[in-house]
This record gives structure tokens, sequence and C-alpha cells, in this order.
């Protein structure tokens, strides 16, 4: 016989006001001023990644109360799923409305592990807006699906720099 684990009772939360106060709620392109819209949200023990409507991935670390931005260079298209993975590399997964998927392989504290962030893109799989994204737990693979209904592996070698 089964046994679930007792029920924890509900509790309420402060607002994350340091975390929202550190995105910007308009940003300049050119002449105009735009509104950012939080568009995507996923969050571990680590981090907390916010996806927004120009593009911009927001990665909170809640180990030192530090907010990062990472820009996926090129069109600037609204990020529609966001997935992040705590193993032995910190990655997060980045899936826009135009069908670009695209992670990053964190910098990691541990001694001779990642020093500079990569970016790493799949490109061509999809042609509709990505609606979900999921890691395999040792980060080997990385499945994104579009709403079109098409599911697509991809393959992940991050010593090998390869993704097939």
């Amino acid at each position: 016989m089964a046994t679930h684990p007792a029920l924890l009772p509900l509790r309420e939360f402060c607002p994350l006001y340091y975390l929202l106060n550190a995105i910007p709620a308009k940003v300049q392109k050119g002449f105009r001023s735009v509104l950012v819209y939080l568009t995507a949200l996923d969050s571990n023990n680590d981090y907390i990644a916010i996806g927004s409507s120009i593009g911009m991935l927001y990665l909170y670390c809640r180990r030192v109360s530090q907010m990062n931005k990472y820009n996926l260079e090129g069109k600037c298209e609204a990020i529609t799923a966001v997935k992040l993975l705590n193993c032995f590399d910190d990655l997060v997964a980045v899936g826009t409305a135009s069908g670009r998927v695209a992670f990053f392989q964190l910098v990691s504290p541990l001694p001779g592990r990642n020093k500079q962030l990569r970016r790493f893109d799949v490109v061509g799989l999809h042609k509709s807006t990505i609606t979900a994204l999921a890691w395999s737990a040792n980060g080997m693979k990385l499945f994104s699906g579009d709403d079109k209904g098409r599911v697509v592996y991809s393959s992940v070698d991050l010593d090998q720099v390869s993704l097939l």
C-alpha cells in the first residue's frame, strides 16, 4: 500500500518586489518606448527564470541574490517557454514565438567546470510557437513542443559541443 506524504498547510508569502523591481517596465527601441510583459516562468532551488515579450531572459540567482539578463541575439521575439535544469551543469532552455529554441550553460562555481556562459541554438526544427520544454534528468536530452503538436528531441553533449 502506497503512503502519501502529509499535506502541507497553505502559506502566505510576500510579493517578490526585489525580483520584479529588477525587471524594467519599459525599454527603449529606437525612438519609441516598448512595454515589457513577463511571458514565461520556471524556478528551482537555485534560480528563478523569467521570459519576456522583448526576447530577454531574466535569471535571478537565489544564492547570491543577483539578477542576470540574457539576450537571444538577433530578431527580438517573445519568449514563450522557459525550463531550468539543475544537475552537474546548470542549464536553462528558452523557446520563442517564432519556434526558435536555445539553451544556456550557466557559469559554474565548481572548480574545473564551465567558467563562461555558453549559448546553443536548436535551429530549423520548429516553425510555430514553442509551448513546452523538458529536460532529461542528466541534461543530455532536451524535448521541445510547439503549438502545432510537433515534439522535437535534441541530444545534447556539452563536452563535445554538439547538438543532434
